[in-house]
């Protein structure tokens, strides 16, 4: 499999949405529809979106039931920010066994370059390995915030990056 050529196999992908309105059915899921469009018009076969309410066990159930359907890919909506409830990377760390800071700064950075804002977002992004028995490599998980616009920003950064993240990670060359 060479570093640009993800396979049909590896290209499933699962949308999470983290937010209290929307998963008590006061707030439209926009942000989870755009993730989807944005995963479909790469290629990826998306499951969802799942919409949980804020919290750490909420977002790690999500996370794991995601990986156990095997999902290469989860990107999460929401959650992100500073305020009491916005718990998803810490129910994200719960779940991945390898964090990868350096796709989290990008997002940051390039994103504060549309809006301050992006500043503040605590999204991160990580692997969960998957035990051998199971199979060759994980899944890749990313965090985004849970604006609109902000996940059409972020997609635009790591959209790009995406076929070769998860080419690495299920066990692709470099």
């Amino acid at each position: 499999m060479s570093p640009r050529d993800v396979s049909q196999a590896t290209r499933t992908a699962a949308v999470v949405t983290v937010s209290g309105r929307s998963s008590a059915g006061l707030r439209q899921d926009e942000s989870g529809r755009r993730l989807t469009e944005a995963l479909q018009a790469l290629g990826y076969a998306v499951e969802g979106p799942v919409v949980v309410p804020d919290g750490v066990e909420s977002v790690a159930g999500a996370l794991r039931d995601a990986v156990a359907d095997g999902a290469r890919l989860v990107v999460t909506t929401g959650g992100t920010g500073m305020g009491p409830r916005d718990l998803t990377p810490e129910g994200t760390r719960q779940v991945i066994t390898r964090e990868n800071p350096g796709m989290a700064e990008l997002m940051r950075r390039e994103g504060s370059r549309q809006t301050p804002f992006a500043a503040v977002s605590r999204g991160v992004v990580g692997v969960v390995d998957w035990p051998q028995e199971r199979g060759v490599g994980g899944t890749l998980v990313i965090n985004l915030p849970g604006r609109p616009a902000a996940v059409t920003e972020g997609m635009d950064i790591i959209g790009p990056l995406l076929g070769h993240l998860v080419d690495q990670v299920v066990g692709g060359d470099h």
